[in-house]
């Protein structure tokens, strides 16, 4: 296992129990959230086990807006999981445009409101591509979409 995922898996496994409180969730509701059992949950929180990778991803993918797992990476990780599962391996570049899954709904500039082709489901980006909110109405993109960007003083 490389070092990088080692020490992926041993600060999602330091940061559980902050994260579980951060949550405000019992043993059994997080133990059931990650899937595993609430004793095994007990073991890794005592550090006498550990999530392992899967766990780890498990964790950083359910509690995604965790602060605790933000400030313990730096940002989310999500980001970071594809290189640590796929040692070794090029990474697929990211779609810029022409992805078939997403139709270009509106473009103002600054944001950009994009509908999957499957789903019907609208994603707000920005300009630069990156993800900043979801949703299955348009009109709940919409008031942030028409917001003027604010000048720093």
């Amino acid at each position: 296992m490389s070092e990088g995922r080692e020490d992926f898996i041993a600060t999602c496994d330091a940061k559980l129990r902050l994260v579980r409180a951060e949550a405000d969730l019992t043993q059994e509701d997080m133990a059931h959230a990650l899937g595993i059992s609430k004793k095994t949950l007990v073991d890794i929180e005592k550090a006498r086990r550990s999530l392992g990778f899967s766990g780890a991803v498990t964790l950083c993918a359910v509690f995604p807006d965790s602060e605790i797992i933000s400030t313990a990476f730096g940002g989310s990780p999500m980001d970071m999981i594809p290189g640590l599962a796929l040692v070794g391996q090029l990474l697929p570049a990211p779609l810029t445009s022409g992805n078939p899954w997403w139709e270009i709904i509106a473009n103002n500039g600054e944001f950009i409101i994009e509908q999957n082709t499957i789903s019907q489901h609208y994603r707000l980006l920005t300009s630069q591509r990156v993800k900043v909110a979801s949703a299955f109405d348009i009109d709940d993109l919409l008031p942030l979409f028409r917001a003027q960007p604010t000048e720093e003083p």
